[in-house]
């Protein structure tokens, strides 16, 4: 009877094995609970210089992702699709394209570290622990991948921090906006290494947005910057988080870099214009989705403070000059600038979004009179 028994229990394995193994899945992983908050990456595959993949698998629970590869200079070159799985239901999603990023940063300690590493945007999926890859060159054979690319499994656990209010003042023509500080995100400030870097001056403001997805609800909010934190630190190499806010739909602010909110912090946000500059990221793809009234007036509130401590209307415009060759200007091209700008305006991207893009014009309105209360 025993014998029948572990028979049969072996058939069950073994089946279920083929099974997976039929889906192109690995066996069930660690659950959640055990995994710690962290980067996994995973090397892509493929004998095809024009091609890269790694077949659906189950993975460790992660909630956003991104793909890098070895040279901060090189350009993808192509297009980077993934699916996932949803570790509630099971069911793979759609493929998705990541939108390309590939901004290194040109001075600092994030230039000076090693390992430094060219990415696409990550992508806010939400809780997951399945994942297929493809990557393929512009034109076919005819474009080499650069070397190196792997797809990098964030998870941002789901301890959640207790928000706090930042209590730094300012002199500033516009009151200081309600920011979240880096404890309120949960920042794990042992993974900064090096002390930040300051410039001497906030000349402008570069709105963007995070890319990824508009479906996340702002409980979720610390999670993403979570993630966005680890990514930029341990999948690019980058010292610190790139943008020195953050702000979700639901409009509300975010500390990001380290250094203090009222300091000229260097950031790593619009190559060849990270001096003298901050940057506000918007969590979501607003190159179709529409911001909301809370969004405007929490960017134009960041920007109006920030640029009134400095002593600089809002509204008006300033020329600052390149700091390296970006693909759009030239290392030390003279550029007019918005102090409020896109930043598309001073790299070749799709960032903000074409709708958050066209908000900007609203948003000097709004912080200019800010400035004038």
């Amino acid at each position: 009877m025993t014998s029948h028994l572990v028979a049969r229990t072996a058939r069950v394995v073994a089946t279920a094995a083929v099974t997976l193994a039929t889906l192109g899945l690995t066996a069930p992983v660690t659950p959640a609970a055990q995994t710690p908050a962290g980067v996994r990456s995973i090397a892509l595959q493929g004998s095809d210089p024009a091609q890269r993949s790694l077949s659906a698998r189950r993975t460790e629970p992660f909630s956003m992702l991104g793909v890098t590869w070895a040279d901060p200079r090189a350009q993808l070159g192509g297009t980077a699709e993934v699916r996932t799985r949803d570790s509630a239901t099971g069911v793979w999603s759609g493929w998705r394209e990541l939108e390309l990023d590939v901004r290194t940063p040109e001075v600092g300690p994030d230039a000076e570290n090693g390992g430094v590493r060219a990415g696409t945007q990550p992508l806010w999926t939400g809780p997951s622990d399945g994942v297929q890859v493809r990557v393929t060159g512009q034109h076919g054979r005819l474009s080499r991948l650069p070397d190196g690319l792997r797809v990098e499994l964030v998870n941002p656990d789901e301890t959640k921090a207790t928000a706090a209010s930042s209590g730094v003042t300012g002199v500033s023509t516009a009151p200081q906006p309600t920011v979240i500080p880096r404890s309120g995100w949960g920042a794990d400030e042992s993974l900064v290494k090096n002390p930040p870097t300051y410039t001497t001056d906030t000349k402008a403001v570069f709105t963007h947005h995070t890319a990824g997805t508009n479906d996340y609800t702002c409980a979720q909010s610390p999670d993403i910057i979570r993630a966005i934190f680890l990514y930029h630190v341990q999948s690019q190499g980058w010292n610190d988080i790139g943008y020195h806010f953050l702000v979700d739909k639901c409009g509300t602010v975010f500390e990001g870099r380290a250094g203090g909110i009222d300091k000229p912090v260097l950031g790593a946000q619009t190559y060849g214009f990270n001096t003298d500059t901050s940057g506000v990221a918007v969590l979501g793809n607003y190159n179709d989705a529409i911001s909301t009234p809370s969004v405007r007036e929490a960017v134009a509130a960041v920007a109006a403070w920030k640029l009134g401590l400095y002593g600089y209307d809002a509204a008006g415009t300033v020329v600052l000059t390149a700091a390296a060759d970006n693909g759009k200007y030239t290392k030390g091209q003279k550029v007019t600038l918005n102090r409020i700008s896109g930043h598309r305006d001073g790299y070749p991207t799709e960032c903000p979004g074409n709708t958050l893009y066209a908000d900007l014009p609203a948003i000097r309105t709004l912080a200019s009179a800010a400035q004038t209360r």
